[in-house]
C-alpha cells in the first residue's frame, strides 16, 4: 500500500486507544494517528486545521459513549463544519453498543460510512484503508 492515512481515534477508553494505534501502526495504515477522549477535543482540533488538510483526519474512528460530547453530538457538530473543511473525511461509528437503537441512529446519518462493533479487527481496518485508497 503506497497512500498512507491520517487516522482520528475519538475514544475515551485507554486500553482501545492503545490497541487500536498499536493495530494500525503495526498494519502500517497510517501516516499519522491522532487520539482524542471526547468529541469536543476533536471538534475543536478540527475547527482549528479547517483548511490545513495535512493535519485534517482521512479516517475517524469514533465511539459514541464519552464524556463532555458523545459520538452523536459530535456528528451534530461535524455536519455544521463539513462544508468548510478542505477534504472529505470518512467517519466509522465504532462502538461496543449493540443496542439496535444506536446502530439505527447511526445508520440515519448519511455522513457516517458505517457502524462496527468493537473490537474492530485488522481486517476491517485493511478493508476501511483500500476502500477509501481506491476511492470505492
Amino acid at each position: 500500500m503506497s497512500k498512507k492515512l491520517n487516522f482520528c481515534i475519538v475514544d475515551d477508553d485507554d486500553i482501545y486507544q492503545f490497541t487500536i494505534k498499536k493495530t494500525i501502526k503495526s498494519l502500517n495504515l497510517a501516516e499519522n494517528i491522532r487520539a482524542f477522549y471526547d468529541g469536543e477535543e476533536a471538534l475543536n482540533f478540527m475547527i482549528e486545521n479547517l483548511n490545513n488538510d495535512n493535519e485534517l483526519p482521512d479516517i475517524i474512528l469514533l465511539d459514541i459513549n464519552m464524556p463532555i460530547m458523545d459520538g452523536f453530538q459530535f456528528m451534530e457538530e461535524y455536519i455544521k463544519i463539513m462544508p468548510s473543511l478542505g477534504k472529505k473525511i470518512t467517519i466509522y461509528m465504532v462502538s461496543s453498543s449493540v443496542d439496535p437503537a444506536d446502530v439505527e441512529r447511526a445508520n440515519k446519518i448519511s455522513e457516517i460510512s458505517d457502524y462496527i462493533i468493537k473490537p474492530v479487527e485488522p481486517s476491517q481496518l485493511e478493508s476501511i484503508t483500500d476502500k477509501l485508497i481506491k476511492g470505492i
